[in-house]
């Protein structure tokens, strides 16, 4: 019987002409049921319908919302009225320095030559070039020891990298130890690959170590993905005790790690990565869109010495080397220094877009680092992070609700993270100024 489908379009319907708004609570299936007609079980099965359709949440605990989706321009509706105003994505985040394409060109002049241009678009291998290998071990050894070229493989992007050496490590059906909130897209990897992510309890300085040994009591970990420095979302960066505490469990108890460095740049000078702490086990993963520009798409992952044929094989099976033109863009501008350049400019950047934040957010519970390109705001107790979300958009601003990070679907923080890369500073400073009225306004206030 197809009876549910039937009753799942009528919610869904309501829900597109705003008769159920976001962040709106459905009632409890039991008297969702009783006021249908209909039986527990069927309900149940409606419910499950408009998850599957992305309509609704289940939140253990608390009940099923109506997600945050786009906007009805219902007239009358606050929540959901068009303001006339361009879109600010602050879910996005990618960082351009000023100037940031004249800063580019001069070097890929001799590029374009017709000897160098075609021997630049011929298939470039997991080990990519001699001369790639030189300047990508030159470039992270601003962070830590300098690793030996030979141990660096390649990717068309840093997601690439994280997905070749997860593939490598893990088995389908495999445990993944994370932070409790962790970059969206490594839930979608593991969701592809099969793996299994366990959140890790966490304090204020970051992932505790006994929980580690803990989750591998439980059942065994075939690996940690983590992000030590400038953690997405909260960005926080572990200090030199948890590292070396985590270290030595890592160490005692042989589980292979993923260390995400893709934001370190933003903290040179900062403390050494995971992977000068324990090189035979951990697989460090970088990448240059963050540091140069979002189109130069290229990953590297600097694996054990043990282990790199391994992630070379998952590498070339996913399909996910990178391309030779921009190897030899990457080797260009990080010998002549412009990836060192526009790094700083970024730094520059990042602290000037921290201040408006401070400015603009001022009482609010915002944490953040001032490097960081990003914050994580933890809403007022009268907002939900899905019902703000929709609010937000309403104002044509674009955030990113806490649920995209969370790992555990029952646990779901009342908070949004802010991506403050992508948006002009006019524009930013107008959306966080926008966001804090509505934050002080309270649903209520903004028709909710």
């Amino acid at each position: 019987m197809d009876d549910y489908r039937r009753i799942a379009d009528r919610i869904a319907g309501d829900i597109a002409r705003g008769r159920l708004r976001p962040g709106g609570r459905l009632p409890p299936q039991r008297a969702f049921a009783r006021r249908h007609g209909i039986a527990a079980s069927t309900a149940g099965r409606v419910y499950a319908e408009l998850v599957r359709r992305g309509l609704v949440v289940g939140e253990v605990g608390r009940g099923t919302f109506v997600r945050a989706g786009e906007p009805d321009r219902q007239p009358g509706h606050a929540l959901t009225e068009a303001t006339g105003t361009a879109p600010v994505n602050l879910e996005l985040n990618y960082p351009s320095a000023p100037g940031q394409s004249e800063v580019l060109a001069p070097s890929l002049a001799p590029l374009l030559r017709p000897d160098a241009l075609a021997e630049a678009l011929r298939p470039a291998p997991a080990a990519g070039t001699p001369a790639a290998g030189e300047a990508v071990a030159a470039l992270a050894a601003a962070g830590g020891p300098r690793p030996d070229p030979g141990r660096i493989l390649f990717t068309g992007n840093a997601r690439q990298a994280i997905a070749a050496t997860l593939a490598s490590l893990v088995r389908p059906g495999g445990r993944v130890g994370v932070e409790p909130l962790t970059y969206p897209l490594v839930k979608e990897i593991a969701a592809r690959l099969g793996h299994t992510l366990v959140p890790l309890a966490a304090d204020e300085r970051g992932p505790l170590p006994d929980a580690v040994a803990a989750a591998h009591r439980t059942a065994p970990l075939s690996a940690l993905y983590l992000q030590p420095t400038l953690h997405n979302p909260t960005s926080l960066t572990l200090g030199a005790e948890r590292r070396a505490h985590l270290a030595d469990v890592i160490h005692s108890l042989g589980i292979s790690v993923v260390e995400d460095r893709i934001w370190s740049f933003l903290h040179p000078g900062g403390e050494p990565p995971l992977a000068a702490l324990v090189p035979d086990l951990v697989h460090l993963v970088d990448g240059l869109s963050k540091r140069v520009a979002p189109g130069l798409t290229v990953g590297f992952v600097v694996a054990p010495a043990d282990r790199t044929e391994a992630v070379a094989r998952a590498v070339r099976s996913g399909g996910w080397n990178a391309g030779a033109f921009a190897l030899e863009a990457a080797v260009r501008w990080i010998g002549d220094g412009t990836v060192a350049r526009l790094a700083a400019a970024k730094r520059q950047d990042a602290g000037r877009r921290q201040r408006l934040v401070a400015e603009e957010l001022e009482g609010f519970a915002v944490r953040s680092d001032p490097a960081a390109y990003f914050a994580w705001w933890q809403l007022p107790a009268c907002w939900r992070a899905d019902t703000f979300t929709a609010a937000a958009r309403a104002h044509g601003i674009a955030v990113t609700p806490g649920t995209a990070f969370s790992v555990d679907p029952s646990r779901t923080p009342n908070a949004v993270r802010l991506g403050l890369a992508s948006a002009p500073e006019k524009d930013l400073t107008r959306a966080l100024r926008t966001l804090a009225a509505l934050a002080r306004g309270g649903p209520d206030a903004d028709g909710g």
